[in-house]
């Protein structure tokens, strides 16, 4: 039992809310239980980016950031602050100050990050649904991981004033789910009104993404696809990245590394606090990134949003592997944990640098690990992809 309790701890920061938000009592979201990354304001709260450091130097909020006031009022009730990666500067979900989120659903594996406790605390049942946040991958890779669906929106579609930056051309509130109802009514009350109606047409199969995955994890992904296709409209095969990934990986890497030294370096120059490993290592990268370099590379960036918006009309969805793999072992050596982030970013980079929604859904199992499988969709054709979710629910859960 104690053990139990520990696990059930371990998705949730030291400084976690005294007692539990209750909201309205009414609407789409009453009777659900909700946790939040330790990155949105909470009223009385302060506000913590998984640094004790930072959480020490900050004011209690002086009220709720507008997504946790949407839940509120939509019924929901949230039950705690969960743990992320330090500055969100990671996807492996392991915090050096508060620990590792512990993955109920892949024994002995990290949990994905940097919104690591929202979804551990989504695949061991602690709650309903949770809010993360995705810049890199950070919600998608831990979706994947844990087993649960993920949501990445259109990149400006939820309001994020209170809500910690971290890369602003990147960074996007989103959720989790552990059912395909609770997704989508989730959905519903985050995202704003600029949605771009369409029918979805046209699946494109991405070969170049699935080239980056494991062949266990693509063939049983493939397969998937197959099995889905009385629910899907025609399937096509093609590529997206006509160069490969890596130029679209590197210079999201470094317009990522330049924003995030302008949100974090003061405060790190000035404090020098105590980081754990990986990030350090990137914050000290981050330091040297110069502005003409940042131009350089955003100027590839957008110029693979052109691209990539320009086959990702209203009515087209692209299908790719969430993540390269099932998740790593939490003893990983740190050498490892750097070749994953790389392989990572080649799959995570397509719908970042265009700012498109991407949603994973829990695709399967193989070796009793989950594995995801990902859908990226037009500006705004958000809620598209979770009906979408809700279609395909009786297909999930494959194993292998």
């Amino acid at each position: 039992m104690a053990a139990d309790k520990d696990n059930y701890r371990s998705a949730f920061v030291p400084h976690d809310l005294k007692a539990p938000l209750k909201g309205s009592g009414s609407g789409p979201l009453a009777g659900l239980r909700a946790v939040v990354k330790d990155m949105y304001d909470i009223a009385g709260e302060r506000t913590g980016c998984g640094n004790p450091e930072w959480l020490a130097a900050q004011q209690p909020a002086a009220s709720h950031c507008p997504p946790v006031r949407k839940l509120l009022d939509a019924g929901a009730t949230i039950i705690g602050k969960t743990i992320c990666d330090e500055f969100f500067y990671s996807v492996t979900g392991a915090n050096a100050h508060y620990g590792t989120p512990v993955n109920a659903r892949a024994a002995g594996r990290l949990p994905g990050g940097s919104s690591a406790g929202s979804a551990a605390a989504c695949g061991a049942g602690v709650c309903d649904f949770a809010l993360g946040s995705d810049t890199g991958g950070s919600v998608r890779i831990p979706a994947s991981f844990n087993g649960v669906y993920g949501m990445r929106p259109t990149h400006e579609r939820i309001e994020h004033s209170g809500v910690a930056d971290m890369a602003p051309s990147f960074d996007v509130p989103g959720w989790f789910a552990a059912t395909p109802g609770v997704f989508r009514n989730v959905g519903a009350v985050l995202l704003d009104q600029h949605r771009v109606a369409a029918k979805i047409e046209r699946v494109i199969v991405l070969d170049d993404a699935f080239a980056q995955a494991e062949p266990r994890v693509a063939d049983l992904l493939r397969r998937l696809i197959g099995y889905m296709r009385d629910d899907l409209p025609p399937i096509v095969h093609g590529t997206i990245a006509p160069q490969g990934f890596d130029a679209w990986r590197e210079a999201f890497r470094i317009v990522q590394a330049y924003e995030t030294w302008q949100t974090f370096g003061g405060f790190v120059t000035r404090h020098k606090p105590k980081l754990g490993p990986g990030i350090r290592e990137r914050l000290d990268f981050a330091a040297t990134v110069t502005a003409a370099q940042a131009d350089a590379a955003r100027a590839v960036q957008l110029k693979a949003r052109a691209h990539i918006r320009q086959v990702v009309v209203p009515g087209t969805v692209l299908a790719l592997p969430t993540a390269p793999s099932i998740a790593p072992r939490v003893d990983t050596a740190a050498g490892e944990l750097e070749d994953f982030r790389a392989r990572v970013m080649r799959l995570t980079c397509t719908a970042g640098c265009a700012g498109l929604p991407q949603m994973s859904i829990p695709a399967g199992i193989l070796d009793g690990c989950p594995i995801g499988l990902s859908f990226i969709a037009w500006a705004g054709g958000d809620e598209a992809l979770l009906d979408l979710a809700c279609e395909l629910s009786r297909h999930c859960g494959m194993a292998a």
